[in-house]
């Protein structure tokens, strides 16, 4: 090849005339990645060529200075040949016409024209398109985030992390944090920390809460932050859970409820939120709360702690980010409670069932009662600096678009399942991730961002300030969210809270786990996929900001007893798993990562738009029939539900239509890709309602959110008015989510 271009180059300049001149051949790589021969002539003289010893560098240029001696004439002509002969051939091959077809059994094609043609297309891929490495196979990037994975490094990461307590804000939760952004500079992760001033309730040190019943004195450890203070005073009532069937059985026993201090048990399908505002709503004065031994077996005077706050962030700065609350006027989340709020032991709740000490399996269950109890909560608002850590591995096509992976690091007391297997996973999943792009040649198109969040015993305060502080760009740019909250709480059982967008990815990704058949990287159990609630880590991400998210928990079948207490610590979880700990969260971490992985690898992003088709028919159906039902009960006039129906018809048709473009697309075009990967990631947050104001209403979203906005409200109005207006402005978010997902707007018929 040397050889001809040298030839080439002396015709050129023969050619040119100017003898003075150089030319230099050069593979250059194209836009398209691929790489292309570039001739380029220079006017530089003879003198300046002098000055240069050899061939400069850098693309490896091909500079001969011209003599004009016989053997340049010799390969001038030589070249000429060259040239005669492969268009010829080349004209031959391309217009020459056999007489036979060759698809006629037993003709036989001459053997130039192959031999003629492999021997022009090697040239041109010898010269043109040198060997590319093909990228990495989803198999290699399995193992090789396996191999990195070691049981080693996570037992000693959760050895380093394990502390005596870590409450949001404090000097030992500052120093976690400085080991986290540490860990990503060391890794060359670009780290950075974002700022957060919030209001924290803690307990006053010097004025306990106190409950007062029968001339005795209860002061617990435990306190449910966001409590309303001051005292009160009320018959206590037991409740059993609070919930809404409790609440009318006690209606029916005519149990009065107004003006009482509720005695309630933890639920596992309410949180402490949702059970206060109940009691409140249902004219309570007060609420005490404890963990029942028939739920849970342990020490009948373990304290519990936990947050009363009905939504997520800093409640004194709704809406709206804490970076500085002093410049915003004083306001509060419409989430707190009315009422104070107190966790008791369930020694403590025994004492007042039965109005003298002992056991609670010994005490009768009564609804009612009689004791008379004093209640006084005493909490105090703290200004507090949360730092949050992030680090980004950036992508190669779409820097700009990324998942995030998060965990809390903050805890009332050691937190061991709680925050500390998270932050250790989050770390080794951020070093593993990193050597596979800096050693072992992995490429992902987009990003991937490592966040650790403070203050999540709050109620989720740094994310979700976070996502306050950075809403436009993030209803935008991340499109998943995977949380590593509580993800180790045993063995045997797997549970998991995720938007019907990863449902799917989340079931293929455990298949493949299990089947690598490695004991210290097979979760076990069941896949039990739900709609997350509030107390859930990702609730946030996916109603406040519109970003697909999931949260999951390697379990046992009965609830780790230790969630929220000081009993969470190392002991504990090894029991739980049985000795297993470390590996349980190799396999959590695996599950994890390769969900993160595949949804940077793909070309398009591997979110199942069709699982909202039945996600939505089900409330739009019984939407349907309760207004149907309305109409014919005379209370609701001059309304259909005709529109809804037809607004959930345009979401699967605009679906079905994405998913066959998708099929239809060529991968390689990265322009078409991301148009594509721009309406997939735009499917969530199109379930937003854009009517409710984030301040007033933030979980927005209308099929998993909270507030009148959503189809399960509207499904529960009495008001006829307010069922109509938010009838309309349902119907039109569904049918402007259809128009979104449909493509162009050129593209979109209405049909409302």
């Amino acid at each position: 090849m040397d050889r001809l271009r040298f030839a080439f180059n002396n015709m050129v300049s023969l050619l040119g005339g100017f003898f003075e001149r150089y030319s230099r051949f050069s593979l250059r790589p194209g836009p398209d990645g691929g790489q292309h021969v570039e001739v380029k002539l220079s006017d530089d003289t003879l003198d300046d060529m002098a000055e240069v010893d050899g061939p400069p560098a850098g693309d490896s240029p091909f500079y001969q200075r011209r003599t004009h001696s016989c053997r340049d004439v010799c390969y001038l002509a030589l070249s000429a040949l060259l040239v005669l002969l492969l268009g010829y051939l080349i004209g031959y091959v391309s217009h020459h016409k056999p007489p036979i077809s060759c698809d006629t059994p037993g003709t036989n094609q001459s053997a130039v024209a192959p031999v003629v043609t492999a021997a022009v297309a090697a040239v041109v891929a010898a010269a043109v398109e040198p060997a590319v490495e093909p990228p990495m196979t989803w198999s290699n990037i399995r193992r090789l985030l396996s191999d990195k994975l070691e049981l080693p490094a996570l037992t000693q990461a959760l050895s380093a992390l394990d502390q005596e307590s870590r409450s949001a804000g404090s000097p030992e939760d500052n120093h976690v944090s400085n080991l986290i952004y540490s860990h990503f500079q060391k890794l060359e992760m670009h780290p950075w920390t974002n700022l957060h001033y919030v209001q924290l309730q803690t307990q006053n040190s010097t004025n306990p809460n106190t409950i007062r019943f029968n001339n005795q004195t209860l002061q617990p450890k435990g306190y449910l932050a966001y409590s309303a203070t001051g005292r009160v005073q009320g018959k206590v009532v037991y409740g059993h859970y609070g919930g809404p069937g409790d609440y009318s059985l006690l209606v029916e026993k005519k149990i009065e409820v107004n003006g009482s201090v509720m005695l309630l048990r933890e639920s596992a399908k309410m949180s402490f939120a949702e059970q206060v505002a109940k009691a409140a709503s249902m004219g309570a004065v007060a609420v005490l709360v404890y963990r029942d031994p028939q739920d849970y077996k342990y020490n009948s005077e373990t304290d519990l702690y936990g947050h009363v706050h009905l939504g997520s962030g800093d409640p004194y700065t709704p809406g709206f980010p804490s970076f500085n609350h002093t410049q915003f006027p004083p306001t509060r989340s419409s989430g707190l409670p009315s009422i104070p709020a107190q966790t008791i032991t369930s020694h403590m709740a025994a004492t007042i069932l039965r109005g003298f000490k002992g056991e609670l399996s010994g005490a009768t269950y009564r609804l009612g009662g009689a004791t008379e109890a004093t209640v006084e909560v005493n909490n105090v608002l703290t200004n507090t600096e949360l730092h949050n850590v992030f680090g980004i591995i950036k992508g190669f096509i779409d820097p700009d678009r990324y998942v995030v992976i998060g965990a809390q690091r903050d805890s009332w007391c050691r937190g061991y399942a709680r925050s500390t297997v998270g932050t250790a996973i989050l770390m080794e999943l951020a070093k593993a991730m990193f050597e596979m792009v800096e050693k072992d040649g992995f490429r992902p198109r987009r990003s991937i961002v490592f966040a650790s969040w403070s203050a999540g015993e709050y109620g989720n305060v740094g994310a979700t300030e976070w996502l306050e502080g950075y809403m436009s760009s993030l209803e935008q740019k991340a499109f998943a969210y995977i949380s590593l909250d509580g993800v180790v709480m045993g063995k045997g059982s797997f549970v998991a809270s995720a938007s019907p967008l990863l449902q799917s990815l989340l079931k293929a990704t455990m298949m493949q786990v299990r089947k690598r058949g490695a004991a210290q990287s097979k979760p076990e159990g069941d896949i039990s996929s739900n709609k997350p609630r509030e107390t859930d880590p990702a609730y946030p991400f996916l109603t406040f900001s519109g970003i697909p998210s999931l949260s999951f928990h390697i379990t046992t079948k009965d609830r780790y007893p230790y969630y929220g207490t000081c009993l969470d610590n190392k002991d504990h979880l090894e029991y739980a798993t049985n000795q297993h700990t470390p590996k349980t969260a190799i396999a959590a971490a695996t599950l994890a990562g390769l969900m993160a992985l595949r949804l940077v690898h793909d070309h398009v992003i591997p979110l199942d738009v069709s699982r909202y088709d039945t996600v939505v028919l089900l409330p739009v159906s019984q939407l349907g029939k309760r207004i149907t039902q309305l109409k014919n009960s005379g209370k609701l006039n001059n309304v259909s539900a005709t529109w809804l129906f037809v607004a959930r018809g345009s979401l699967e048709r605009a679906t079905m239509n994405l998913k066959n473009d998708i099929e239809q697309t060529d991968f390689q075009n990265a322009e078409a890709c991301r148009v594509l990967n721009d309406r997939i990631m735009a499917m969530e947050h199109c379930f937003l309602s854009p009517y409710v104001s984030p301040q007033v209403s933030p979980f927005r979203h209308i099929l998993a959110g909270r507030g009148n906005h959503t189809l399960a409200a509207i499904l529960e109005m009495e008001d006829m008015t307010q069922l109509r207006v938010q009838l309309a402005l349902a119907t039109w978010t569904l049918q402007s989510c259809a128009n979104l997902m449909a493509g162009q707007i050129w593209e979109v018929d209405n049909e409302i």
